[in-house]
Parts: C-alpha cells; sequence; structure tokens
C-alpha cells in the first residue's frame, strides 16, 4: 500500500478498503506519510467523503495508533462527549454523577478551542487542580473514586494529533468524517463501553443549524456504534449560554452552585440529567434513558454529586474543602461591570459566537496556542432568550482585568443582543435523540 494510491482512490471518488485506511492512519503516525500527503488526503475527504466503512476503518486506525487503555473495573466504564458551546460545563457535574450511580468515567477532555471554553480550563481555575495525570495516577484514582477529568497524554491517538494540525492549515476542518474520527479517535483509545455524545446546534456551536448538527450526530454514532462502543447523542441547543455564565472560575462557581443547590441552574441541571440518564441506560445500570436521568437528578439533587466532585477535586491536587469554601477559593476578578442595554424590550436572539470571543479577548481564552489563560475574567448573571430587558438594565456582568478591556467586553456583548417589542419562549433544550 502507499499513500498516493489511497489518496488518488478518495479524489476520484472511489472508498478505499478499511486496511488502507487503517495503514494510512498508522502512516500518520509513525511519520510514513508525509505532510503534503496528509494534506491532499485531508482536502480529499473534505470534498468527496469516506462512507460509513471508511469512517470506521479511519476511526479505528487513528485510536490503535497510539496507546489504548484496558481497565477491570466492577462497573462499566463510560464517557461523555460535547463538540462545545458557551456555558457549557455539563462536563464538571456529570463526571461526579455517574461515578455516584455506579460508573467509573475516565473523562479525557481538551483545552477551549476558538470561541468555546475548554473543560479542563474551568477545573485548572481551581487552585492547584492538576489534569496531567500519569496513567498509574488515573488507573488508582479511577479505581478509588470513579471518576476523573484530565488531558491526553501524547501516546493517546497520536495519529489523530498529526491529522488535527493539517487540517487546521489546510481549509479541511469542516469534514464531517475527520471531525468524527478525530473526536472519536481520542475517546475510544479510553476503552470505553458506552458513549453519550452531546451535539450542539445554534449561534454558539460550531454546527449552527440543525441540519448540519444531525449529520455529525448521526456519523459519530453510526462510527462509535461501528467501532464497538454503545453509544447515543442528543442534539441540544446553544442558542444560548447553557449556563448564566462563560469564563472558567465563573462556570465552575455555576456548577458549585448547581451541585450545593445554592442557587441550581435549570438548563444545565436538565441537560446534565438527560445526558447521564443516557449513559446509564447504554452501561446497563438503568432500564432506560429517562430511569437514569432520574437516578443522575436525585444524586444531584441530595448532595452525593458534590461528594464526589469534593473527593475529585482533592485527588487531583485541589483544596480538601472545595466544596464548603468554593466562593473563597476560586480567583476573581479585579473589574466588575454591569452591561447596559441601549434599549428596551424581550431578548430574542442572542449571537453565542461573539460572546464566546468577548471572553477569549478578556483573556478568558486563547487567541493563539500557548497564550496564558486569565481563570478569573468573563461574563456572569447573562440573560437569556424571552427575557424583559429595561432600557439600561443589565444584559450581564463582564469581569475583566482592566477597564479598557471590559469597555470592550460591554460593547461587544451589547451586539450580541437582539431585542424585540414581543416575548418569546426559549427553544427547547434537546431537538432530537440519535441512536
Amino acid at each position: 500500500m502507499d499513500a498516493r494510491s489511497i489518496i488518488a482512490a478518495i479524489r476520484d471518488g472511489q472508498h478505499p478498503k478499511p486496511e488502507a485506511l487503517i495503514w494510512f492512519a498508522r502512516g500518520l503516525a509513525d511519520g510514513t506519510v508525509s505532510d503534503a500527503q496528509a494534506g491532499a488526503f485531508a482536502m480529499a475527504v473534505l470534498l468527496k467523503g469516506l462512507g460509513e466503512a471508511g469512517r470506521i476503518a479511519l476511526t479505528t486506525g487513528m485510536r490503535d495508533s497510539g496507546k489504548v487503555l484496558h481497565w477491570d473495573m466492577p462497573g462499566p466504564v463510560v464517557d461523555k462527549h460535547s463538540t462545545g458551546g458557551i456555558g457549557d460545563c455539563v462536563s464538571l457535574l456529570l463526571a461526579p454523577a455517574l461515578a455516584a450511580c455506579g460508573a467509573y468515567v475516565p473523562m479525557i477532555s481538551g483545552r477551549g478551542l476558538g470561541h468555546t471554553g475548554g473543560t479542563l480550563d474551568k477545573l485548572e481555575a481551581i487552585p492547584g487542580f492538576r489534569t496531567g495525570l500519569s496513567e498509574t495516577q488515573l488507573r488508582a484514582q479511577l479505581k478509588a473514586i470513579g471518576c476523573a477529568i484530565v488531558s491526553a497524554s501524547a501516546e493517546i491517538a497520536p495519529a489523530d494529533r498529526r491529522l488535527y494540525a493539517i487540517r487546521d492549515v489546510s481549509g479541511t476542518v469542516e469534514s464531517i468524517d475527520l471531525i468524527t474520527a478525530s473526536i472519536l479517535s481520542k475517546k475510544l483509545a479510553a476503552g470505553l463501553g458506552a458513549l453519550v455524545l452531546d451535539v450542539k446546534c445554534g449561534s454558539g456551536a460550531f454546527m449552527k443549524t440543525p441540519e448540519d448538527a444531525e449529520a455529525l450526530a448521526c456519523s459519530l454514532v453510526a462510527t462509535a456504534t461501528g467501532a464497538g462502543c454503545k453509544t447515543s447523542a442528543l442534539i441540544t441547543d446553544m442558542t444560548q449560554p447553557l449556563a448564566k455564565a462563560a469564563g472558567n472560575a465563573l462556570e465552575v462557581a455555576a456548577v458549585m452552585e448547581t451541585l450545593t443547590g445554592s442557587s441550581v441552574n435549570p438548563a444545565l441541571f436538565d441537560i446534565t440529567a438527560l445526558l447521564g440518564g443516557e449513559a446509564l441506560a447504554l452501561a446497563g445500570l438503568a432500564a432506560n434513558a429517562a430511569e437514569g436521568a432520574g437516578r443522575i437528578a436525585a444524586v444531584m439533587r441530595n448532595g452525593v454529586a458534590a461528594e464526589w466532585f469534593g473527593r475529585m477535586v482533592a485527588a487531583q491536587g485541589g483544596p480538601a474543602d472545595f466544596v464548603d469554601r468554593w466562593a473563597e477559593r476560586l480567583p476573581a476578578a479585579t473589574v466588575i461591570r454591569e452591561v447596559p442595554s441601549p434599549a428596551a424590550g424581550f431578548v430574542t436572539a442572542i449571537d453565542g459566537q461573539a460572546l464566546g470571543l468577548a471572553v477569549v479577548g478578556l483573556g478568558g481564552g486563547r487567541q493563539r496556542e500557548g497564550d496564558r489563560v486569565n481563570p478569573a475574567v468573563g461574563l456572569s448573571d447573562l440573560a437569556g432568550i424571552g427575557a424583559a430587558i429595561g432600557a439600561g438594565g443589565p444584559l450581564c456582568m463582564v469581569h475583566a482585568a482592566t477597564e479598557a478591556q471590559a469597555e470592550a467586553a460591554i460593547a461587544t456583548v451589547q451586539a450580541a443582543y437582539r431585542l424585540g417589542p414581543v416575548a418569546i419562549a426559549p427553544p427547547p433544550l434537546v431537538l432530537k435523540r440519535i441512536v
């Protein structure tokens, strides 16, 4: 086999045999495939596609290009993946809630990407929290408390790391086939028995339309299932932020308010319960998704999930008393400003991507790889769709490091909100379930 013939076949609309795509994935990892060939491959796949069998082969080949974890736990190993959105801090709630229900959750997560926040960045707002665990540490923690949220090691899916960098500079990021292989190669390398997917749709998501979100969700579910992992997906709304906050420490605060019951965010709570219900049903820990959602809701309401979260924080280097004293442990911004509405009315639309970029502009995300993140900055008390706002009334609060950054964020937030004379109902949280 050689890279040129595989690329030419895809270019001409043919679907290479699975073993050819597995070979190509191995070549990405070991250097047999050159950068030029990787770029040509990515463009050919973007334009012509691989078909379902090809997606499965590329995904499993990329998964097997590095370390694949195997577990011997007294319960099922499960995980969740979100395609990313604004105020999406579900992972922080769901990992401990699933563990409290008998699942084992080795959640390999990422950092902020573009306008969306990253789970690892949020957790690192907690003083001392370590996301870079060794495999030995990960195994010990999973056995002891049932959940860990960590960064991927260099040994996990090295073919994806190489191809992702090529896609970023070759205009091929949007390929459904390549997005699918990228997401799932890393998740499946964690040795999962079940996976639930949260595919976001709307202004704050990468997939802006229901049609694009459904195409990705169907590709992910079919490919993961074909690779031997029980999988389902929920297509969920991202026409407005999920939590009422965007920014690392501010989203951790929203999580803690919900876990401790001090100020429960209904949308965040409900999505967490629904995704958790799917995971428990797939793993055989609940008769169906509805029963599973009830179990997840129960451990969030009664404080058990908060207890598991505290154990995870302490195990990964954070304060042992974080659950009791989170408000004083989290970093706070030095400048906090209200965002006045230019006019009165009802919120009818929100540009979620603009809000995310406002957080990045404040220093809460990365303009380029290697940038340091300020965990304290962001947006809080975000008004949602349907909210009544008086002239000059607050759209949200800006948390900034300087007055100049606050002023810039205020202007961006004001431009991101659309107001009208008539109240509209917020969109449903779940648009569709894919199995």
